[in-house]
């Protein structure tokens, strides 16, 4: 009898095999360098320029669409059109799991390496594409899947170096990708203006390769963890926070892109602006994004991740259906795209953040392999449909059911995320 009673014991005292990524940490905990150090700032600063670059080509996309659509294929529908963006986000995120895994297995600077050329690569051949099909598969997919490798890391190398400055230091790398778009808007329709689209993107795309490359050694993992028992924890579902958090982060990620694709062509073609605005839209809305993501960095080491996301969200819903949609104006656009610009940001830097906080660093990898799921669902449904929207009931020139659809995700993200909030924590003044 004791011994089977002893024979229970000891079943009841062996690990749980998902505890193993655990104890690989703790086992570093004497090894690792310490957080908050100089290379985890260099670690940030790498980020920035590698963000920079991805980020910010992405960004800049409105400024190709509104040459594609006006100029270069103007029987192609601009649903067909907006595809090429939505897919270069939105296959980063779908193989974004498949990236994470790349950085458990192999150096994190090599994976950032090899994604830099491939990057490139596709830009590079998409300059010889002559059919709106050859970009989608090029500028769009190929960018995505190849741009993966680049986001993952950026995304969560900050994370593992800081803790004090998590939040700032997140915020500060994404910020790149901001600037990027700010000076690559700019750069591109001047480009497009002098030399033509194709030399645009491979000049662009020559740049990506140089910054990724030499950049990438500053790229190092502090923890080394051992292989994942899940790729992805579909556990998660099964949490009601987690839940209403993906619902969230879907509808945010499906209203965050479409300002960034259409404010431009809005300027051109509702407004009767020249082409130059087409640029200088879209360097208002990454500027106002470069001081929004540092900005709500701070906010959040100071009040909670989840607290200023709320806040953000908010503007963004009130940029996007009071400013934007009922004024058709240059003033107000530029004073829509410049409070999108500034909260609409935090999507991208508070989200891991927030998840990190709820879930704990152990199993934020493969918790965020169902936020970038989220992220690609809410991109595929966004732009795409605007377009057609755009298309169909606005005949290329009436922009309000585009903006409204584009309002109510936000809305109705912000709704969830204060939902998410009180299950959380109900006291008002918490920081969360």
């Amino acid at each position: 009898m004791s011994t089977t009673v002893s024979l229970t014991e000891k079943s009841m005292e062996m690990p749980d095999p998902s505890d193993k990524v655990a104890a690989a940490v703790a086992d570093q905990e004497t090894q690792m360098p310490p957080a908050d150090s100089l290379h985890g700032w260099l670690v940030v600063l790498g980020n920035f320029f590698i963000l920079m670059m991805l980020v910010g080509v992405t960004n800049s996309f409105g400024v190709y669409l509104e040459v594609y659509s006006l100029h270069v294929f103007p029987d192609t529908p601009s649903s067909t059109l907006s595809w090429i963006g939505s897919l270069q986000f939105g296959m980063m995120c779908v193989f974004g799991v498949a990236a994470g895994v790349l950085v458990e297995r192999y150096p994190s600077q090599l994976v950032v390496a090899v994604g830099g050329v491939f990057t490139g690569a596709s830009l590079l051949i998409a300059s010889a594409c002559r059919s709106p099909v050859g970009l989608i598969l090029t500028q769009g997919v190929m960018f995505g899947v190849s741009g993966s490798m680049l986001l993952i890391p950026a995304m969560s190398l900050p994370g593992q170096w800081m803790e004090k400055y998590r939040a700032l230091g997140t915020g500060i790398s994404i910020a790149g990708g901001s600037l990027g778009g700010l000076w690559l808007s700019f750069a591109s329709r001047s480009m497009v203006s002098s030399i033509g689209w194709e030399w645009a993107l491979r000049i662009t795309g020559l740049l990506i390769v140089a910054i990724s490359v030499c950049f990438s050694p500053l790229m190092k993992k502090r923890i080394h963890l051992a292989r994942r028992e899940k790729i992805i924890d579909f556990s998660a579902l099964r949490n009601i926070n987690f839940v209403v958090l993906f619902i969230s982060t879907l509808l945010a990620a499906g209203g965050y892109f479409m300002p960034y694709y259409f404010m431009s062509s809005y300027a051109v073609v509702v407004l009767k602006e020249p082409s130059a605005w087409s640029a200088n839209i879209a360097a208002i809305l990454n500027s106002g994004s470069v001081v929004g993501r540092i900005a709500t960095g701070l906010l959040a080491d100071r009040i909670g991740a989840l607290n200023a996301l709320v806040i953000t969200a908010f503007i963004s819903s009130f940029a996007v259906l009071v400013v934007w949609l009922p004024f058709k104006s240059l003033g107000a656009l530029i004073a829509a795209a410049l409070l999108f610009g500034f909260a609409s940001g935090s999507l991208v830097s508070l989200v891991p953040v927030v998840t990190a906080n709820m879930f704990g660093i152990k199993r934020l990898p493969s918790i965020m392999g169902l936020i970038f799921f989220a992220y690609a669902i809410g991109t595929f449904i966004s732009s795409p449909v605007g377009g057609v929207l755009l298309d169909k009931y606005g005949h290329g020139t009436n922009f309000s059911s585009l903006i409204i659809y584009n309002g109510v995700f936000f809305s109705t993200a912000t709704a969830l995320f204060i939902v998410l909030r009180m299950l959380l924590n109900t006291s008002i003044l918490a920081k969360v």
